[in-house]
């Protein structure tokens, strides 16, 4: 029973991810794959087939054991990593990077220039 939750757990943020940022449209992860794959980093789409096979395996066939569990975990963390988008951790990266500067900034002026500011009218 650990194998089938484990599989469908991680396969589950696959097919949201595929929903949700490729527009994919389908019943089984084969269709979603299908759907968008013309639109999907051409790499990954042979390590999203063997994931789609993996979990149809382990759900529908009696008996089924997970050989290669330690593949089927690296395939599904390559295709999260290469299907969430990036432009989030850009962002943050670069408006950590603009608060840093104009701090590192600001410490530099006014150490040059305390000794010149006047604070009594």
């Amino acid at each position: 029973m650990a194998n089938i939750e484990l599989v469908v757990t991680r396969t589950r943020r696959i097919e949201h991810l595929l929903r949700e940022r490729y527009h994919a449209e389908g019943k089984g992860l084969h269709q979603l794959i299908t759907s968008c794959e013309e639109r999907l980093p051409h790499e990954i789409i042979p390590k999203l087939r063997f994931i789609a096979t993996v979990r149809n395996k382990t759900v529908h066939e009696e008996g089924y054991k997970l050989d290669d569990k330690a593949g089927f975990l690296a395939a599904c963390r390559d295709c999260e990593e290469e299907l969430t988008p990036r432009s989030g951790r850009f962002v943050w990266t670069v408006a950590a990077l603009v608060v840093l500067g104009f701090t590192a900034l600001a410490v530099w002026f006014y150490s040059e220039h305390w000794h010149r500011i006047n604070l009594t009218p």
